[in-house]
């Protein structure tokens, strides 16, 4: 099973964790909405996800509703001590005798407790490799879920923590406070990332090279923009009147540029808009580590082809510069030469700084 390996690995942010260099994004696991992959071909996925060497699989407790939790455990149950298994919680299932319970959702201590041991059962494990708040609400306290995430790392269901979808002021309050108290601190950062979405830039990815944080971007694709889908013609539907594919409404002139980009440069180099852009993502700076997902083995056997090459400079700066973003306030007015050379008192051009 292990003698074709194509990954490398990483550790996870400020933890000693190996994990590979993509993790496998399970949120299609399951059919019970009418749309995910069947657990055949769930089976077929992980097998090739892991006879390339990989080893972090990604998953949720929503994830089509407990069943891709289900799947996951079924499948590493063999070799469950091989696999670094990522599980959240802060998101309801859809289960109808807890519809309208206030305390059945969010990033509170009852939550997360009863999330976790749901989780357990349904993985059929007895911990949790890395835990991660999936959403932050607005409403717990940072100190209740840093405490609480902690009691469960002391009590040996969970190994290490980890934030998605969050701002980074919450994050690095988190981690300081953590820090401070001697309780675990977050070791990893889930945030959508992509050629489409570079707004990360701005903080996040700063932040998280600031605090050591890996980073798992969701949504590698742009949704399947990047894939190049929506730069093709689209069928007119005669009798209708109207274009048969509604969801180009949706995706803006700017994207379609990006993709168009991204599928010129596959085309020169023989490889498809989708290996373009996750190799876009492995040049970035910093610990990342792409969540890759499929519904079908052909599609994550193409996505892993990625895997294969680097893109030259040339190639990476064309796809930077159709992609790239302004950065707001204070982060221009700060690179600004007339600020720069204001706050150096002229002498920013001879000092060499070793923490960039």
């Amino acid at each position: 099973m292990w003698n074709s390996l194509i990954m490398r690995y990483k550790l996870l942010g400020k933890s000693g964790l190996r994990v590979s260099e993509l993790s496998l994004g399970t949120m299609t696991f399951g059919e019970d909405r009418g749309w995910g992959a069947s657990k055949d071909e769930s089976q077929k996925i992980f097998d090739a996800f892991v006879e390339a060497g990989g080893n972090f699989l990604d998953t949720a407790n929503c994830y089509t509703d407990g069943s891709s939790e289900k799947i996951v455990g079924e499948l590493i149950a063999k070799d469950r001590e091989r696999f670094v298994v990522a599980t959240k919680y802060s998101f309801p299932l859809q289960i109808n005798d807890r519809l309208g319970d206030p305390n059945s959702s969010g990033n509170h201590r009852k939550n997360l407790i009863q999330s976790l041991e749901g989780s357990l059962k349904r993985l059929n494990t007895d911990y949790i490799d890395l835990f991660w708040l999936h959403a932050w609400d607005f409403t717990t306290p940072i100190e209740e879920v840093m405490r609480s995430l902690d009691d469960l790392v002391r009590q040996g269901k969970i190994q290490y923590i980890g934030i998605s979808n969050a701002p980074a002021w919450i994050v690095s309050q988190a981690n300081t406070i953590a820090q401070y108290q001697g309780w675990t601190q977050f070791v990893a950062l889930q945030i959508e990332y992509s050629l489409i979405e570079r707004t990360p830039e701005r903080d996040l990815l700063p932040m998280a090279k600031a605090l050591d944080l890996a980073v798992t971007p969701w949504s590698p694709l742009g949704g399947g923009v990047l894939t190049g889908k929506y730069n093709q013609p689209i069928p007119v539907d005669e009798h209708q009147g109207r274009l048969a594919n509604p969801a180009l409404g949706t995706i803006s002139e700017r994207h379609l540029a990006i993709a168009q980009t991204v599928s010129q440069v596959a085309a020169e180099i023989g490889h498809t808009p989708s290996q373009v852009a996750l190799a876009w993502l492995r040049a970035q700076s910093g610990v990342i580590v792409p969540i890759v997902g499929a519904r079908k083995l052909s599609q994550f056997q193409d996505n892993l082809g990625y895997l294969d090459f680097t893109l030259s400079p040339e190639h990476l700066q064309r796809l930077n510069e159709v992609s790239q973003i302004d950065l707001g306030f204070p982060h221009d007015f700060l690179q600004k030469n007339a600020v720069r050379d204001h706050l150096f008192h002229g002498t920013f051009s001879t000092i060499d700084n070793h923490h960039l």
